[in-house]
């Protein structure tokens, strides 16, 4: 790969590390998307707790990796939630570029090998053809 391939690609990884560590601390802790519309028909709490109603929302439960190392957008056992969620985002950023870089190093194209019928370019086989049509 190219020098200016190389400075891209490290330049694309240190903007995503960039953002995955520092600026994710500061996306919006208000439910949107999907937890929003789960939530239409209940009454929540200052901490999004339900307290009345019925919606869809109360019948979530924890998933099977609720108590995995990076759930819930921060990495267990570091208690400043500013560096567990950039710590968090980071190690994201960072598999995420390793099963990419892995894939694509997989996929890459590799230089064929030589096989019997490709030892001839095709101005000698053509050298040859002729020759072999004048003898007879």
């Amino acid at each position: 790969m190219k020098n200016r391939s190389w400075a891209f690609l490290a330049g694309g990884l240190l903007v995503a590390l960039l953002l995955a560590g520092v600026v994710s601390n500061y996306a919006s802790s208000h439910p949107d998307g999907l937890d929003s519309s789960l939530l239409k028909g209940c009454t929540v709490d200052a901490d999004d707790t339900i307290v009345g109603g019925s919606c869809p929302a109360q019948q979530a439960r924890d998933h099977e990796l609720a108590d995995s190392p990076l759930a819930d957008y921060g990495v267990r056992g570091v208690r400043n939630s500013f560096v567990s969620t950039g710590l968090s985002g980071v190690l994201g950023v960072l598999v995420t570029f390793a099963i990419g870089a892995g894939g694509f190093w997989l996929l890459r194209r590799r230089g064929s090998t030589p096989t019997d019928s490709d030892a001839t370019t095709p101005a000698e086989g053509d050298a040859v053809a002729s020759r072999a049509g004048t003898a007879s």
